[in-house]
C-alpha cells in the first residue's frame, strides 16, 4: 500500500521538476539543500535566490525577441521591473544586470531610482516608467529626474490633473504616457478601473492637453489589467479595444511609438501549474502586427512592466512544526513557529495559495492537516493548496520534527506584511537569507537580516 508522502506527490504530480528534486530523502531547491540551509540559519526563515530573478528575465526577453521574428514584427521590446513587487536593493541590483527598465509606483520609488543612479546600476538612457496616482512629493521626484537629464523619464498620466502639475514642476520638454482606464471583468469587485483614462476620453484629452503643447511629447499609451495576462475572451478583448484606441491615436499623433502591455504573467502557485507563456507572447505579438498592418500604421514598440514574473518565483519561507492539535475528530492543526498572517500576508488577505512542500521525512507515512500560525487570530491558517482542497504532510511526531517550505513568494509578501515593522501580536520577522552562486556555479549564502528583536519592536512602539 503506497501510504508514504513520497507516493503521494508521485501519483499527483509529474516530479521531480526543474526547481524540485528529492536527494538523499531531502527537497532541494534549484539544487540547495533546504535541510542544509535550515540547519546553517535555523527557522523560520526567508531566503531569495537571486539566480532566478535573471533567469525568469531573460525567458521573457526571448520569447519576445522569438515572438517577433516569427511575426516579423519591426519594433523594439523592452522588459520593465515593477519595484512595487519587491524594492529590496539585492532584487533591483539582481534585475538590473539584465538590461531591463524600471517602473515606479510612488514618491520615494524615485528615490530608489537616484540612489540607483549614483550607484552606476541605471543610465540617463534607462526608461523610467512612473506610474501611479501623482501629487504633490511624487511630481516634484519626477520632475527632479526630467531635470536632471533623464530623458527616457515618462510620466504616465493617469487622469487629467497631472499634466499641468507636472509642467509647472518642470521647463523642461518632457516625453509622457497615457494609461486607459480598461474595464475590468465584471466578476471583479469594481468593474471599471479607478486607474487612467477612460476609452473615450483619451482623443478628446490628448487634442485639450497635449496636441500643439510644445512642452510635452506623447510617446506611450499604456494597457494594464489587474488580473494579468491569461488566454481568455476577456483579455483578448480588452486588448483589440486598447489597439482601436492606439491606432486612433497614431493617426492623429505621430510621435506617439510605444504600447506598454502592463498585467503581470503568473507563477507558479503549484506543482500542477500548466501555462504556455511562449503561446501567449506569440499571440499578442501577432494580433498586435496583424491590426497594425490592417489599419496601415506602424507597429508599435512594446513594454512589459513585469513583478512577480519577476521576482515571485526567487523567494521561499521555511518554518517547523512545532506541535500537533486534535482538535475534534477530522480536525488535526499542525503549528508553525511563525505567523501566516504576518510572513506570508497575501494567504490570509486575498487567500492566495503557494507552493507548499515538507523539507524532509518524505519517506514516512502522510496525514491530512491544517496549518496554523502562531497568533490568536482565527484567519491565521492554511488550509488547502492551490489545486487539491487538502494538505498532506508527513505524520506529526514529536521526536522527529518536520520542517516545510513555502515557495514563489517572493513578490510583495514583506512590503505587505511592513517588514521590518510592528507585526500582528508582535510576532518577529523571521530571519532572511540571501542565496547566489559563485562564478564557478557554486552556491554561495549570506545573511541580510537578523530575525526582528524585542528591542526593534519596543523602540517602534515608544517603549
Amino acid at each position: 500500500m503506497n501510504t508514504k508522502y513520497i507516493d503521494l506527490i508521485d501519483q499527483t504530480y509529474d516530479f521531480p521538476t526543474a526547481e524540485f528534486d528529492l536527494k538523499d530523502k531531502q527537497l532541494h531547491f534549484h539544487g540547495i539543500d533546504l535541510m542544509e540551509l535550515v540547519q546553517q540559519y535555523g527557522s523560520p526563515l526567508k531566503f531569495t535566490y537571486l539566480p532566478k530573478i535573471s533567469e525568469n528575465i531573460n525567458r521573457a526577453k526571448g520569447w519576445f525577441e522569438s515572438a517577433f521574428k516569427k511575426a516579423d514584427y519591426n519594433a523594439t521590446y523592452r522588459y520593465c521591473y515593477c519595484t512595487k513587487s519587491s524594492h529590496f536593493k539585492h532584487v533591483l541590483d539582481e534585475a538590473l544586470n539584465n538590461d531591463i527598465h524600471i517602473e515606479t509606483s510612488s514618491a520615494f520609488d524615485i528615490n530608489i531610482v537616484k540612489s540607483l543612479k549614483k550607484s552606476g546600476k541605471i543610465s540617463k538612457d534607462t526608461y523610467i516608467i512612473c506610474n501611479g496616482f501623482k501629487r504633490d512629493l511624487y511630481i516634484e521626484n519626477i520632475a527632479g529626474l526630467i531635470n536632471d537629464g533623464q530623458h527616457n523619464c515618462i510620466p504616465v498620466i493617469d487622469n487629467h490633473e497631472e499634466l499641468p502639475l507636472l509642467q509647472q514642476a518642470t521647463e523642461k520638454k518632457f516625453k509622457v504616457g497615457i494609461r486607459i482606464a480598461s474595464e475590468e471583468e465584471p466578476k471583479f469587485e469594481f468593474y471599471t478601473s479607478r486607474l487612467g483614462i477612460g476609452y473615450k476620453n483619451i482623443n478628446t484629452f490628448y487634442k485639450n492637453q497635449i496636441e500643439g503643447n510644445d512642452q510635452v511629447e506623447l510617446k506611450m499609451l499604456h494597457f494594464f489589467i489587474n488580473t494579468g495576462i491569461r488566454d481568455s475572451a476577456y483579455y483578448w478583448n480588452e486588448l483589440h479595444k486598447c489597439l482601436k484606441v492606439y491606432i486612433g491615436l497614431k493617426k492623429i499623433c505621430p510621435s506617439l511609438n510605444s504600447l506598454n502591455i502592463g498585467g503581470g504573467f503568473p507563477i507558479k502557485n503549484s506543482l500542477a501549474f500548466d501555462f504556455d507563456y511562449e503561446y501567449m507572447i506569440e499571440e499578442i505579438v501577432s494580433q498586435i502586427k496583424q491590426v497594425c498592418d490592417d489599419a496601415e500604421v506602424d507597429v508599435p514598440d512594446l513594454f512589459t512592466e513585469f513583478g512577480s514574473f519577476t521576482v515571485g518565483e526567487s523567494g521561499g519561507a521555511i518554518y517547523k512544526i512545532l506541535h500537533q492539535k486534535q482538535q475534534n475528530d477530522r480536525e488535526k492543526w499542525s503549528m508553525i513557529n511563525s505567523s501566516f498572517i504576518t510572513t506570508l500576508p497575501d494567504s490570509w488577505a486575498i487567500s492566495k495559495r503557494f507552493i507548499m512542500l515538507p523539507l524532509n521525512r518524505w519517506n514516512d507515512e502522510y496525514e491530512r492537516v491544517l496549518l496554523g500560525g502562531l497568533t490568536c487570530d482565527s484567519d491565521d491558517y492554511y488550509n488547502s493548496e492551490q489545486n487539491v482542497n487538502a494538505i498532506y504532510l508527513p505524520k506529526y511526531h514529536k521526536d522527529k520534527p518536520t520542517y516545510i517550505g513555502f515557495f514563489n513568494t517572493g513578490a510583495y509578501q514583506e512590503t505587505i506584511g511592513g517588514y521590518g515593522g510592528i507585526q500582528h501580536c508582535l510576532i518577529p520577522a523571521p530571519k532572511h537569507v540571501l542565496i547566489d552562486r559563485d562564478e564557478n556555479g557554486k552556491i554561495v549564502t549570506r545573511l541580510f537580516r537578523e530575525q526582528q528583536t524585542s528591542e526593534q519592536m519596543l523602540d517602534i512602539l515608544g517603549y
